[in-house]
């Protein structure tokens, strides 16, 4: 438990307000933020309602599924940092659902130090054990370039076999999924654009 000052301090940082006003944003439920996270739906409410504070572990794992620097729940951005070097050291590699058993692919954060970003990209690799990732959709459009092996997208219900160096662009908007179309090694770059 921490102590009442240490509580007041943390109140000026309105972390809770600002974690629902990113999840209102993206248009996710309590629940549907806990997949991706690996929170539960109750702890959450409990942040957003400034009932518990978060270990800065948990900030950083909402952080990551929002794409924004933990710096977004601590100060007000004024200016927007332009450059960004990500090295391949500094990358988090993250499961498509942290409570699933079986994995479609694991993602790496392109670009996770800059805040607001125009675009969100992601290092895609799928495994071999792979299973075909959840169907989802999300407002904007989506680019995917097949770094190596076979992969197929299905877009509304049509199947695409992209192969090494092919490139397909989406409304993301409509339901969409992925699953591993080969024996080899397989990865892409996805690049998401918001609406």
């Amino acid at each position: 438990m921490i102590s009442t000052t240490l509580s007041s301090g943390l109140q000026q940082y309105q972390i809770g307000p600002k974690l629902r006003s990113l999840r209102l944003r993206k248009k996710l439920g309590l629940v549907e933020l806990g997949r991706h996270t690996g929170l539960s739906a109750a702890m959450l409410s409990k942040i957003e309602r400034g009932v518990l504070i978060p270990t800065l572990p948990t900030l950083l794992r909402i952080a990551i599924v929002f794409n924004v620097g933990l710096e977004r729940f601590f100060i007000q951005q004024t200016a927007q940092p332009q450059l960004a070097v990500i090295r391949k050291r500094d990358r988090i590699q993250l499961p498509e659902r942290a409570e699933a058993k079986a994995f479609a692919c694991f993602f790496e954060n392109l670009d996770f130090p800059i805040t607001e970003r125009k675009v969100i990209t992601y290092y895609v690799e799928f495994p071999p054990e792979g299973i075909p990732s959840e169907i989802h959709n999300h407002e904007g459009a989506e680019l995917i370039y097949v770094v190596r092996g076979k992969l197929a997208v299905t877009v509304d219900n049509n199947e695409t076999i992209l192969a090494s160096g092919d490139a397909m662009y989406f409304d993301s908007s409509v339901a969409h999924w992925y699953k591993r179309h080969s024996r080899s090694n397989c990865a892409a770059i996805v690049i998401v654009v918001p609406d």
